[in-house]
């Protein structure tokens, strides 16, 4: 569950998807300390353990997966995409998470740590993962469908939920007194057998703030923690009243997500007047050199090299996109094929960079040295599975998809037609037209946005 591809069977088993289904909540405010709960699992502790059984040749199978369930990373992927897939099949329209910086507002040199090194490397990794979360929600707030994102990070300690006089529990539980009336040698106090204290009747009680999570601190330690200069506090009644603000669509300037919005730098006009400089450069270049490079699959992913690619064939073999969508899937197969067949340089070009070509008939394929996505033929699979990841596939039925998409291009265009009196900044300045020339960028970018729905949503 962890370690593969999200499928519909690990997402279907997921207490999280099973509950927002359930409810479909139209805002969802998340205050659990995913962060916490990750990091203090101690992934560190557990790789050593695993070092000494490997040394020892005791680090079985069942060893290895015990760590491998305790990685900070993986988890918090694996539970961000469970987020965001029920979030967006709830049509949740807002998501809050209360997040956390990990050491309640101050730096590295932070004093309240578990160990020598000063913060401990269980203190950083919690910090890690609370700010990796941040950046995925960042990524959560572009995407279409999505709702609509904010995180409130508190840097300071919260508190309080309760004072009041009692049982003093870690954990969950009390407490025990026990007590050692006579010193031993510190060379015996703590070998493995050593038992010299004596439990005595009751448990540990007294004056106590519950800070939530971090358990109950006496005066002294609370006093401490807040102290000027220290970790200091903040009430969970002022988180809850951003939370709520934000909600209501009132801005505190407290969003982590905005922040990052605002903090970022993204597309500019300059790049924008530079780009079509660069683009006309390529452009001569290629006129010069009698060479048209269309993909040297180093952007990736393999699928977009593939989409390259089979549309600068329809380019090669048909004038327009009205032609293209005119076309028969049949004839444009084998058309495809016996230009792949006489023009060397354009097959040479294509396999060198890791593409495969499929023949028209499924049952034969070209291939180089280099497979940026290699068949998985295995336990009786179809190794024709990876054409649709990265392979040029030359079968009447992959132009047949393109057929169908330069005819959707149209119907687009008609559609703007009807509309022509408009002229504003909201019409499609950039859209395909009918008798555009097939051009390879264009038609990928298309799939990507109309097909994909991965259209950028903010700037």
């Amino acid at each position: 569950d962890l370690l593969g591809e999200l499928t519909e069977d690990i997402l279907q088993r997921s207490f999280l998807y099973q509950l927002l289904a359930k409810y479909r909540p139209d805002a969802v405010i998340d205050s659990v300390n995913t962060a916490t709960a990750f990091a203090y699992q101690d992934a560190e502790k557990s790789a050593q353990a695993l070092l000494e059984a490997a040394a020892r040749g005791q680090a079985d199978r069942a060893t290895v997966e015990r760590h491998v369930l305790l990685l900070t990373m993986p988890q918090l992927i694996r539970h961000v995409q469970i987020l965001v897939e029920s979030l967006k099949r709830a049509a949740t329209k807002a998501y809050v998470k209360i997040g956390t910086s990990g050491t309640g507002g101050m730096g590295f040199n932070i004093p309240y740590t578990h160990s020598e090194e000063r913060p401990s490397r269980l203190l950083l990794t919690k910090s890690a993962v609370a700010g990796a979360q941040s950046l995925l929600l960042f990524l959560l707030g572009r995407t279409p469908g999505a709702p609509a994102t904010v995180e409130i990070k508190p840097t300071a300690t919260i508190a309080w939920r309760e004072i009041g006089y009692g049982p003093i529990r870690r954990k969950g539980k009390p407490i025990p007194l026990v007590d050692c009336p006579t010193p031993i040698a510190i060379a015996q106090a703590f070998a493995p057998d050593a038992h010299p204290w004596c439990e005595l009747a009751g448990t540990l009680e007294g004056a106590y703030i519950d800070v939530g999570e971090n358990g109950l601190f006496s005066r002294d330690e609370f006093e401490t923690v807040t102290a000027l200069g220290q970790m200091e506090f903040i009430t969970p009644e002022e988180v809850a009243d951003y939370v709520m603000m934000e909600l209501q669509g009132r801005p505190t300037g407290r969003d982590v997500v905005a922040a990052l919005d605002a903090a970022t730098a993204g597309p500019t006009y300059r790049a924008a007047m530079l780009r079509g400089a660069a683009l006309e450069r390529l452009r001569a270049l290629e006129r010069d050199a009698g060479s048209r490079g269309v993909a040297f699959e180093m952007l990736g992913p393999p699928r977009l090299t593939k989409l390259l690619w089979e549309s600068y064939l329809c380019g090669l073999l048909h004038p327009s996109v009205r032609a293209l969508a005119e076309s028969q899937a049949a004839e444009l197969s084998r058309a495809a094929h016996a230009r792949i067949e006489r023009d060397a340089t354009l097959r040479s070009h294509i396999l060198s960079v890791g593409i495969p070509i499929l023949t028209p008939d499924g049952e034969r394929v070209y291939r180089g040295g280099q497979v940026a996505v290699p068949a998985d033929g295995g336990d009786g699979g179809d190794p024709r599975s990876a054409a649709p990841r990265g392979w040029v596939d030359l079968r009447p039925e992959q132009f047949g998809i393109w057929i169908t998409r330069a005819r959707e291009m149209i119907a687009q265009a008609e559609r703007r037609a009807r509309c022509s009196d408009e002229s504003g900044s909201d019409v499609d300045w950039t859209a395909i037209g009918a008798d555009d020339p097939i051009e390879p960028a264009r038609f990928a970018t298309w799939v990507f946005r109309f097909e994909d729905r991965g259209e950028r949503i903010k700037r």
